[in-house]
């Protein structure tokens, strides 16, 4: 599923226009980017957890001349989902979560 049809998506079920939800969605996308930026995580309840995740400096090595090559230390982002959505996904609770 793509942005925009994501967007068509929660427009439709809720009755809103796409430019409403497109706001909602931007804003949220971007409070959740901020508070990652800030090294904090993100915990949404019944879906999962976005969380930064700190990566020790290492030496590497080129696999075609077995060079070593030093790299850096640097943040990425892990998501850990929640059990209800482990549960869609696995086909044991419906889509709405159970309800």
């Amino acid at each position: 599923m793509t942005k925009a049809e994501l967007i068509d998506a929660v427009a439709e079920r809720l009755g809103l226009t796409k430019k409403e939800v497109t706001g909602v969605l931007e804003v949220t996308l971007d409070v959740v980017k901020a508070t990652l930026r800030k090294h904090k995580k993100v915990q949404l309840s019944g879906f999962g957890t976005f969380e930064p995740r700190q990566r020790r400096a290492r030496v590497a090595r080129n696999p075609r001349t077995q060079e070593a090559i030093k790299v850096g230390a640097s943040w990425s982002v892990g998501f850990r989902a929640g059990k209800q959505l482990k549960g869609v996904v696995g086909g044991k609770v419906g889509a709405a979560g159970g309800r």
